[in-house]
């Protein structure tokens, strides 16, 4: 099966690539304490299906929701319930929007209200570091190179820890393709990336241990000391000398600097692109 697209499934991708990022917004909007995280994903659920999608998580392999809600400690894959959000809570949103036979898949992290330097610092420096490996995605890199920025600037620059258990991936008409995107790695090393694949690339960092388990559940991923979590996640096409990002944040940032609740944690794509750092041997 190959796994890179023609420039016609890249403009169809991207009507789901968008939408996904528009349910995250939809859901931004009115994030606050007090609310359940069940009825989130009530609200994205009806509001994917008035936008001709479906959620491809719901009902993947036995997954119960269509969002992934993942809070503090939780890395990935939480389950939407009944847990009340409270002030100063992490909140990452993990979904994948399907129409016209191909997925979209995003993943954003919120801060709830007031929080500390520190955690504003893991949540930025997460952002930043989903660019800099985004800048390696280009025709003649290989998957390592991907994973090895990230890696450096989120462990080798800060000392965070990279979870190594759960990765990115190719995505198209399957939400789960090839290659597989580490967020380590080595230079020079991995697959080949060629023009117009379509990777899921997406940091999961923690503040101290990258180590984790699974709950009872059997698919919310937490942190094995208890140290908080940040998930961001674009889908971006690989091209020649440039990326083209397909995902779309600025629909997320609006929405997350006009909801009062939450914290202005508001960074953009042309500031962490033109900041990101020159990676060194």
């Amino acid at each position: 099966m190959k796994f890179y697209k023609t420039n016609e499934e890249v403009e169809i991708q991207r009507e789901s690539c968008l939408m996904v990022d528009a349910t995250i917004a939809e859901v931004a909007k009115i994030l606050k304490p007090g609310i359940t995280t069940l009825s989130l994903d009530v609200m994205a659920e009806i509001f994917m299906k008035d936008n001709g999608g479906v959620s491809s998580c719901k009902g993947y392999h036995g997954y119960p929701y269509s969002l992934c809600i993942s809070v503090n400690e939780q890395v990935v894959h939480g389950f939407p319930g009944q847990y009340v959000l409270k002030e100063g809570d992490l909140v990452s949103i993990d979904t994948v929007f399907y129409k016209n036979g191909f997925h979209g898949d995003s993943a954003y992290t919120f801060i709830l209200g007031e929080t500390t330097p520190a955690i504003l610092d893991l949540v930025r420096i997460t952002k930043e570091s989903l660019y800099v490996g985004i800048q390696q995605a280009i025709v003649g890199n290989r998957n390592g190179d991907i994973g090895y920025a990230i890696e450096k600037y989120t462990n080798g620059n800060h000392g965070y820890g990279v979870v190594k258990e759960m990765i990115g991936h190719g995505v198209g008409r399957q939400m789960h393709e090839d290659p597989e995107v580490p967020n380590y790695g080595r230079r020079g090393n991995g697959k080949k990336l060629i023009e117009n694949m379509v990777l899921a690339i997406e940091p999961m960092i923690t503040m101290k241990s990258p180590e984790v388990y699974a709950l009872e559940d059997g698919w919310t991923i937490v942190t094995d000391d208890g140290s908080l979590a940040v998930h961001f996640e674009h889908n971006v096409c690989v091209k020649k000398g440039k990326p083209e990002i397909l995902t779309d944040f600025s629909l997320i940032e609006q929405a997350e600097k006009s909801n009062i609740n939450l914290n202005s944690s508001y960074y953009t794509i042309e500031k962490a692109v033109a900041q990101s750092p020159v990676l060194e041997a």
